[in-house]
């Protein structure tokens, strides 16, 4: 809930009269599964929490910690699921108010207009004086894509989320006035067998996901909400400004997309084959042509005009084949059959299920979509402006977002993949030992390989399984592009780009397959970008060179050429992070799009940043407008690509309602970045922020490298203090939890490493090392802080930063955190660990407070401040009981009984605090 939110007492009402319906149900729903005594419990454990926030003394948090240690063995569970429970259902409860108050603004169209609507952004651009021309302009060049990833995050089961629909469904009825006694009564009932239904249900998945299934999963949200959603999108800019502009003739493009890299993503996940992603690629199809016959069956429906009292367009009639001298009384019928025909035997080409209707199959989405033209064009003719407009138009425009293969699958591999690759292909062409050259002779190599027309190995040398595997996927982009058009696969993306030979041996491969070539007048066909991710600190530092070099090779430029000399560059937030700690990561990431940029410019080529988002604050997480207007300017050029992971996904696209309204913010961020222009005195300024954010960088790095990385008392801390042993038994996702099969820091993935850091409420990664950089700065000049108060009041980068922490701040707790202290074996090493961490938390909320100027953390966002408040004794339950069961299943651990313990209630207790600070990775 937004500020604004809160100004509705009616609706304020409405929000806590359904968390307390759903409370009283899960009640009732407590005592009819486990009798009375576990409701008695769970109360009592409420009744201490709250005793323990209230109090803060040592006596009522051993209070607390008897009453949690009291819980009978055999009953710890059912307390665990009954809170883990009851914070799915405020979440519900929450995310039905937000569709609640966004529909209350849209009733009072006379009011100001809610912050992050389409109609808020135009109506900025109106009142300042934008024109209809500068608009169109602007729309014409803005592009956001959305990109659901397989990163494992999302701790709940898609058998819940499909139980959350529902019961969201029904809350949405509570609000209609029409609604009757015995209808509520219904509805109450209908809610608690849905909350029967919930307890009844594994909340922790017993086996692990597979690719597929997590295919499926990011395919549902397509399907259930995003086919419909996206188009309405489009509607309801072009509506906007039809009402802010009323003289001009808008035409809105397709701008807003999403894609996907589930079952394209094999960087560390070895159960990514060639072959599996081309069966991701044929579930999309088998999707896209499920939801256009369902269209076309319903639009037969609606086309029911009779060729005598409508008539039809000779267009039209010419294109059923009949005879001359027939035409049918309903042609718009025999139009829809004859697609739908057509669409039945795409799909049998597509399987390979030949039949004699094979000819008849598109071969293309513009075929599709040039027959249902034909029907909108002569309904437009003929007197059915109105149908075509409401039955014939978003149809076309789902064609032209989702073609024939629903979202495009991004290709993404670890770039030592490709180099031992080429290192077999080179032994068997006799050219020689290519790893161990220096970069500039691998560049050298490549650049005349790329240049060579001949291929670099005959198709009939046999090579090891790993080479085989790697040419392999670049053959399945080409096959697929060739079946479901090249949309279907767009970006190759390469982790750990450390060099331009990186990008070099990917385009390389590329052209073994035939997607990259050369043609008989010199010119390059390239059908497949060539994406650096850049990682680590050390690599967005050096990302600038890396791209003037590439940029410079003549057989790359012949590349970008072939590709609208449009280069996508990804950047990583999450091993940014891990690597050099929030401040220096948001401020490496900040310096390189700029740097960047600047090279682009010199070569006369437009970027494209792909920025990869984790859910987590510690991952680049946070309202994702805030993170768009908080790009340098410069930077935007209309377009963005984004992320998005694992919970975050269910959060934003379960519902039509909040996934509207999610999109909206998104592209309204977009076009009020797209605008922003910094004036002279701005560009001044910011370069004197520049250096004081250098600075300030530097010594938070210091800071965090050497707690982090450079102190030998920290892994055994962050092993024993976090439940990281257990969270691979989580069954998140497919994908293993770390790179290599060692402890070490820098092989866990950022995933679970920021996970586990807020399990145990520290969030360290989030807000570690600015409190050090900051007071050392105003140590050594107190008059700064003036300065850092403009900068949060004047520069969009540091207000979401300093924000950003805040809300980390707010959502980390040494009270909960020193329990999990406990946990470490070395009493006199957690107690120096911790110590460094609490001072280090204080001192970053106090520099925090005093940028902001306000007197407690989050005072500027009361609601979500409340919100955190009113949570915590809800989740503090789950946060001691995790520690209990921990201590437990560790020392049956120890004593070599693998059985013991009990590893269902840690996976709960994990469970329910994701739910209940809704963060996981």
């Amino acid at each position: 809930m937004t500020v604004e939110e809160r100004r509705a007492p009616e609706s304020e009402s409405a929000l806590r009269r359904d968390i307390r319906i759903l409370g009283n149900l899960l009640g009732e729903v407590v005592v009819s599964q486990c009798g009375q005594e576990v409701l008695d419990l769970v109360e009592n454990v409420r009744a201490a929490a709250k005793d323990l926030r209230k109090q803060g003394t040592e006596e009522s948090r051993e209070n607390f910690r008897s009453t949690i240690r009291e819980i009978p063995a055999e009953m710890r569970q059912e307390v665990i699921r009954a809170f883990a429970l009851y914070f799915q259902l405020v979440n519900l409860a929450e995310q039905s108010h937000r569709i609640r108050r966004k529909r209350e603004y849209e009733r009072t169209t006379g009011s100001r207009p809610q912050r992050g609507s389409l109609r808020s952004a135009f109506h900025k651009m109106y009142n300042n004086g934008i024109q209809a021309e500068e608009i169109q302009s602007l729309i014409h060049q803005i592009g956001v894509e959305l990109v659901l990833t397989a990163h494992p995050t999302e701790a709940q089961r898609r058998t819940i989320l499909d139980k959350h629909h529902q019961m969201s469904l029904i809350l949405e009825k509570f609000d209609d006035p029409s609604v009757t006694t015995r209808e509520m009564k219904n509805m109450k009932r209908l809610l608690k067998a849905e909350i029967v239904s919930l307890w009844q249900t594994r909340n922790v998945r017993k086996e692990r996901l597979t690719v597929l299934d997590e295919v499926r999963n990011g395919l549902y949200f397509l399907d259930e909400v995003l086919f419909d959603v996206l188009p309405a999108i489009h509607l309801e800019m072009e509506e906007q400004l039809q009402t802010l502009y009323p003289d001009h003739d808008w035409e809105v493009p397709t701008f807003l997309r999403f894609g996907s890299w589930m079952g394209g993503d094999r960087d560390g996940n070895p159960y990514v084959t060639a072959d599996l992603t081309f069966q991701t690629l044929v579930l999309h199809f088998d999707l896209a042509m499920r939801k256009y016959e369902a269209e076309m069956l319903s639009l037969g429906q609606d086309l029911s005009q009779s060729y005598e009292r409508a008539g039809a367009s000779a267009e039209l009639i010419t294109s059923l084949g009949l005879d001359n001298t027939y035409i049918p009384d309903e042609p718009y019928r025999e139009k829809i059959d004859q697609i739908l025909s057509r669409l039945q035997a795409t799909k049998a080409r597509y399987h390979g299920e030949f039949s004699a209707e094979q000819d008849s199959a598109y071969k293309s989405t513009e075929e599709f979509l040039e027959d249902i033209r034909i029907v909108e064009r002569s309904l437009l003719h003929h007197k059915g402006a109105e149908i075509a407009e409401v039955k014939v138009r978003p149809l076309i425009r789902q064609v032209e977002l989702f073609g024939f293969h629903m979202a495009t699958l991004d290709i993404r591999q670890h770039s030592e993949v490709h180099e031992q690759a080429l290192e077999e292909l080179f032994q068997r062409a006799h050219i020689g030992n290519y790893v161990d050259l220096a970069e500039e002779a691998k560049i050298s190599l490549l650049t005349s390989l790329l240049d060579d027309r001949r291929p670099l190995c005959s198709p009939h040398v046999v090579l090891g399984a790993q080479t085989q595997e790697t040419l392999d996927v670049f053959h399945t982009v080409r096959k697929s592009q060739k079946l479901f058009g090249n949309d279907c696969i767009q970006n190759y993306l390469i982790s750990m780009a450390q060099g331009v030979s990186d990008m070099l041996e990917v385009l390389l491969l590329s052209k073994e397959a035939g997607l990259f070539q050369w043609g008989a007048d010199g010119t390059v066909t390239s059908t497949m970008n060539v994406v650096p991710l850049f990682e680590t600190i050390e690599d967005l530092r050096e990302a600038p060179a890396i791209v003037d070099v590439l940029f410079n090779n003549p057989v790359y430029r012949e590349h970008l050429k072939a590709r609208g000399d449009l280069q996508e560059i990804m950047l990583g937030y999450s091993d940014s992070n891990k690597d050099g700690g929030y401040l220096t990561s948001n401020w490496e990431l900040y310096k390189s799009q700029k740097a960047i940029h600047r090279v682009a410019e010199q070569y006369g080529v437009r970027l494209k940043f792909f920025h990869g988002r984790g859910g987590a604050l510690g991952r680049g997480g946070g309202p994702i407008e805030r993170s768009i207007l908080a790009q340098p300017p410069e930077a935007m050029q209309g377009k963005v690509k984004i992320t998005e992971q694992g919970e975050v996904i269910s959060q934003r696209y379960s519902n039509p309602g909040i996934a509207m309204r999610s999109l909206e913010s998104a592209v309204s961020s977009v076009l009020l970045a797209s605008m922003k222009e910094q004036t002279t005195y701005m560009q001044e300024t910011e370069r004197r922020w520049s250096e004081m954010m250098e600075q300030l960088s530097q010594a938070s790095f210091e800071a965090y490298q050497k707690f982090v990385y450079r102190n030998e008392d920290f892994l055994p801390y962050f092993q024993q203090a976090t439940p990281i042993d257990v969270i691979g038994e989580l069954n998140l996702g497919s994908r293993p939890a770390k790179r290599r099969n060692s402890m070490r820091i820098q092989d866990l993935r950022a995933i679970p490493w920021v996970f586990s850091w807020t399990q145990n409420r520290h969030l360290l990664p989030a807000w570690f090392g600015f409190g050090t950089a900051m007071e050392d700065e105003l140590a050594s000049n107190p008059e700064s802080v003036r300065e850092f108060k403009r900068m949060y009041q004047f520069w969009p980068f540091f207000q979401a930063m300093i924000d950003n922490i805040q809300m980390a701040l707010a959502k980390a707790d040494m009270l909960i955190a020193a329990e999990y202290v406990k946990l470490v074996e070395d009493e006199e090493l957690a107690a120096r660990v911790f110590g460094r961490i609490q001072e280090e938390y204080k001192r970053t909320k106090r520099v925090v407070l005093e940028i902001t100027g306000e007197t407690d953390i989050l005072a500027n966002a009361p609601v979500i401040q409340e919100s955190i408040r009113l949570r915590n004794p809800y989740v503090d339950p789950l946060s001691y009981l995790q520690v209990l069961l921990l201590e437990e299943l560790r020392e049956a651990r120890r004593d070599g009984d693998e059985s013991a313990g009990d590893i269902n209630g840690v996976l709960l207790t994990i469970n329910g605090i994701s739910s209940g600070l809704r963060n996981t990775g």
